[in-house]
């Protein structure tokens, strides 16, 4: 699985933003997908995933009632509606197959994309 994350961009607080990751392969509906975000100087963490179905999302509590994670396995596309932005949501996002049910430890997840950078200003 390829996957090629995109829609980042520049935006300020409080506004919103839809990330989109694409991948290629017959396999993608079989995964969970999830996204996690990498600051300046922070470690990676986690921020949302769902399961292969679309059926169960998970959180990070930093992002609950902000962010919604979705995909269609039509269209092999996972995505980030992230709304209510805030400056501590500067990171670059990545988005990951694999991942079990969900997971949130990154080291779950079997492939992961280039990445796409989000920038808060205040």
């Amino acid at each position: 699985v390829q996957l090629q994350a995109y829609g980042g961009g520049l935006v300020q607080a409080g506004g919103s933003l839809r990330l989109s990751c694409a991948a290629s392969g017959r396999t993608f509906s079989t995964y969970a997908m999830g996204w996690f975000r990498q600051a300046p100087g922070k470690e990676r963490e986690f921020v949302a995933a769902v399961t292969w179905g679309g059926g169960s999302t998970f959180y990070a509590d930093s992002v609950k009632g902000r962010f919604t994670v979705s995909r269609d396995n039509a269209k092999n596309t996972v995505y980030l509606q992230m709304n209510s932005l805030k400056p501590e949501d500067t990171a670059v996002y990545y988005c990951a197959a694999g991942g079990g049910y969900g997971s949130r430890w990154s080291h779950e997840y079997d492939y992961w994309g280039q990445g796409t950078e989000v920038t808060v200003s205040s």
